[in-house]
């Protein structure tokens, strides 16, 4: 019996990364027995739109793109399927999910992977009303990672982030938050934050800690005091960046499964790197395992 397959992808991602691979990959997903239904993205929020109203009529749900493309896509699973198998071939710019779960950037094995429905189940994210699969971020610094010029990280390494956030130093917003993190009460004055299930954000491995698991129910929590002067900015950056884990008083560290962050002030999230909207009250849940997405070997 065939199988049905509903296969979104934005064909600029990457800068269209995708295009020299896609005859082979479909070529790939037929030759295994599905049907396939194609759907190159055309608009921001299109993928969304797409799973939404087709995802029904496929046995699993296939998307291609960079990290945005991943939210919408599961987004839209969670509202209509959450039970579907979900298959993902990387082709943005940074990818940080697809890192974290250790898909491989070549585009044939990941759809080699997907052909073989090695499910690992994963956690994600409830927001308020919405979802993301693997970041909510608030404050200064959530475009830098994904604004700053890759060749200058590639070259210059950690030293890149600080030359873009040394611009904005003196005009870094702070945030007077109270949160609970299963029952444990923080409070501070804060200017950036984000609470992830991630090994990687903006492309920097270990930004988030270290014995990240992408499925043990708990979410990281990285807080950070906003710096008086210059040299607490290259603290803080150090101190995120840094492969020893080092210490600081500036930037705070936990872990919670259910996070509640309350501000004076309407503040603005991203999810995955897109506006995720404004709110004074943002309630944060790890769904635990439920995302299923095929990975080219068995997870546990």
């Amino acid at each position: 019996m065939q199988k049905r397959m509903l296969f979104v992808y934005n064909p600029k991602s990457g800068k269209g990364a995708i295009r020299p691979k896609l005859a082979a990959i479909l070529e790939m997903f037929t030759q295994s027995g599905y049907d396939v239904m194609i759907h190159p993205t055309v608009a921001r929020g299109d993928a969304r739109k797409t799973v939404k109203r087709l995802a029904e009529e496929a046995d699993i749900v296939v998307c291609s793109g960079g990290d945005g493309t991943m939210d919408q896509v599961v987004t839209a699973v969670m509202e209509t399927d959450p039970a579907k198998i979900v298959g993902y071939i990387p082709s943005g710019s940074t990818n940080d999910f697809a890192n974290s779960v250790g898909l491989p950037k070549n585009m044939l094995k990941c759809a080699q992977g997907i052909i073989d429905e090695n499910v690992y189940p994963c956690d994600i994210g409830a927001f308020n009303k919405k979802y993301f699969v693997y970041v909510a971020a608030f404050g200064a610094f959530t475009h830098i990672a994904y604004d700053t010029d890759q060749n200058l990280k590639n070259t210059i390494g950690h030293f890149a982030y600080l030359t873009q956030a040394g611009m904005e130093v003196f005009k870094l917003p702070t945030y007077h938050l109270q949160i609970r993190a299963d029952g444990e009460e923080i409070e501070g004055n804060y200017t950036y934050g984000m609470i992830t299930n991630s090994r990687f954000v903006g492309g920097i491995p270990n930004i988030t800690g270290k014995a990240v698991e992408m499925n043990d129910g708990v979410f990281e929590i990285t807080l950070v005091h906003t710096p008086a002067n210059p040299l607490e900015l290259t603290e803080i950056f150090t101190v995120l960046l840094s492969k020893d884990f080092l210490q600081s008083p500036l930037v705070e560290k936990y872990k919670a499964s259910h996070i509640v962050v309350r501000a004076q002030e309407k503040i603005d999230w991203t999810l995955d790197g897109e506006f995720g909207g404004s709110c004074m009250r943002a309630e944060i849940r790890n769904l635990h395992r439920a995302l299923q997405i095929c990975v080219p070997s068995a997870k546990s």
